[in-house]
């Protein structure tokens, strides 16, 4: 079982390390928002639970409801929220009114996280076809206990000294930057429209 459990830290740390600067741009984005580390947790384990139930789901046989050639097109929900972002953002409107026509909410997080998510999908299925059901559920909880940690990560980060004025001033540009490409990444790494 310890070998299982530094085996899921790694297999985390290796397919999640990305979703920090995801997340640390949500909570610039709703830093003026009541319970924004609430609305972000929940929102990633949502995102997070959708991606253990694909991959557990095709790895046990069940993968002719997502056919693995659809998961390249889940890169088209952050393009769209990368894009009506960008569009916000030029529109000019003040900070008053741009942050609250930009708030975040679990839904938005937990889609993000699952378009993102692609990558976790096509490493998990075969891992999980190579473990017994004990160290699948061992991967399961050390992931959904490292999914926290992940969002505390994230949240330190973006409280740091300096690095939460960045965020603050930039995010408007930062924001929609970084979900357009990676909405772009996602359907070009997966060959999406034949690309």
């Amino acid at each position: 079982m310890i070998t299982a459990f530094a085996q899921a830290v790694g297999l985390f740390a290796a397919t999640n390390i990305d979703d920090i600067i995801v997340l640390s741009l949500f909570f610039a984005r709703g830093a003026r928002q009541k319970h924004i580390t609430r609305t972000i947790l929940l929102g990633q384990y949502l995102g997070f639970l959708a991606i253990l139930i694909t991959a557990l789901a095709i790895a046990w046989g069940a993968g002719t409801f997502l056919p693995s050639a659809a998961i390249p097109y889940f890169g088209l929900i952050p393009l769209a929220l990368g894009l009506k972002a960008a569009y916000e953002a030029l529109q000019g409107e003040d900070e008053e009114d741009f942050a609250s026509t930009s708030k975040v909410t679990a839904l938005t997080i937990a889609a993000i996280t699952f378009a993102n998510g692609g990558d976790n999908i096509g490493v998990y299925v075969p891992v999980f076809l190579s473990l017994s059901p004990a160290s699948i559920t061992v991967f399961c909880v050390v992931f959904l206990i490292l999914v926290a940690a992940l969002v505390f990560a994230a949240r330190w980060i973006t409280t740091r000294p300096g690095i939460d004025e960045i965020l603050e001033r930039w995010e408007r540009v930062l924001f929609p930057v970084v979900l357009i490409g990676l909405g772009l990444t996602i359907l070009i790494k997966g060959g999406a429209f034949g690309i």
